[in-house]
């Protein structure tokens, strides 16, 4: 355990499953109740937004700061995704957060490490067409920390929506009693969703990244015209895509909010999901309708007595 050294009151820091769910349950023997706010690090505004849900959510807030190889592929950028823990700290510091939990891979994984959290369905289309064994790395490592900090809460982002969905179906599907919580997509100015990778941009990069949004509003604008096609609905997100000679389209779709697939519902839920390289950066991004549908769905998961 480590301390992060600031004059306001600090978060504890713990580096290994033990120590980390020895003050876990610690904090729940006293009657208190505790959000877990998953990440990565490399924080911003759109990771503060989650961390207020979870504010409001329990007594107490812990963040995991974990760059999980398991969900890197091939060609990936884990060697290069962003990490700067002193400034992490100092943003949970400015939030509250009364704990962190910020492990090594070793204290995640053994050496021999070889069970894996699969899921059969919603991990098939969009994200797992274009990265083989990314779900699983993710549902496998959420799983752990789940485990580690007996969270009551855990609050994801809805940028992030296909990983959302398959988090509340592994929470339903093995019994896991925790609340999962949506908060909704933190923006730029332009539209352009807040992520870590965000800063690798250049300049005409950052510019025309901004697209992936009005290409997924222009979606949104057909589904509320009444359009039913979804290759119509694509084709008119697709084209404001064109002038865009930096980006790589990897797929741009709508689809049942419910089963990630078609055929559309008339009356039910859909999302638009998009994800495109631009200058090599991968971006992903997603517009729910009616908005509010993915932060309102019941939870699925085991409820605890």
């Amino acid at each position: 355990m480590r301390e992060f050294n600031q004059d306001q009151v600090r978060p504890l820091v713990y580096e290994t499953p033990m120590a980390m769910h020895a003050w876990s349950r610690e904090l729940h023997s006293s009657g208190r109740t505790l959000a877990l706010v998953p990440t990565m690090g490399a924080l911003h505004e759109g990771h503060r937004s989650l961390l207020r849900v979870a504010r409001e959510s329990a007594d107490a807030v812990i963040v995991s700061i974990f760059v999980n190889p398991a969900q890197f592929g091939p060609g990936d950028d884990y060697g290069r995704y962003p990490r700067s823990l002193d400034a992490d700290l100092a943003i949970c510091v400015q939030e509250g957060v009364e704990a962190i939990y910020a492990p090594s891979p070793e204290a995640v994984y053994a050496a021999n490490h070889s069970t894996w959290v699969v899921e059969e369905v919603l991990a098939r289309p969009m994200e797992g067409v274009y990265r083989s064994g990314h779900f699983r790395g993710v549902l496998t490592v959420v799983l752990k920390l789940f485990h580690v900090m007996e969270p009551d809460v855990a609050v994801f982002g809805e940028k992030d929506a296909q990983q959302a969905l398959l988090i509340r179906r592994m929470v339903r599907d093995l019994d896991v009693p925790i609340e999962i919580r949506v908060a909704p997509t933190i923006r730029d100015d332009d539209g352009l969703a807040l992520s870590s990778r965000n800063r690798f941009l250049n300049a005409e990069e950052r510019r025309q990244a901004a697209a992936l949004y009005g290409a997924l509003k222009a979606c949104r604008e057909r589904w509320e015209a009444g359009e039913q096609d979804a290759g119509e609905i694509r084709a008119a997100g697709l084209k404001l895509l064109e002038p865009c000679s930096v980006m790589e389209v990897q797929y741009l779709e709508i689809v049942d909010l419910e089963t990630l697939t078609l055929p559309l519902r008339q009356g039910h839920p859909v999302i638009m999901s998009g994800a495109v390289l631009a200058g090599g950066i991968r971006l992903i991004d997603n517009i729910i309708h009616p908005p509010g549908a993915l932060a309102g769905r019941a939870n699925q998961g085991a409820t605890s007595s």
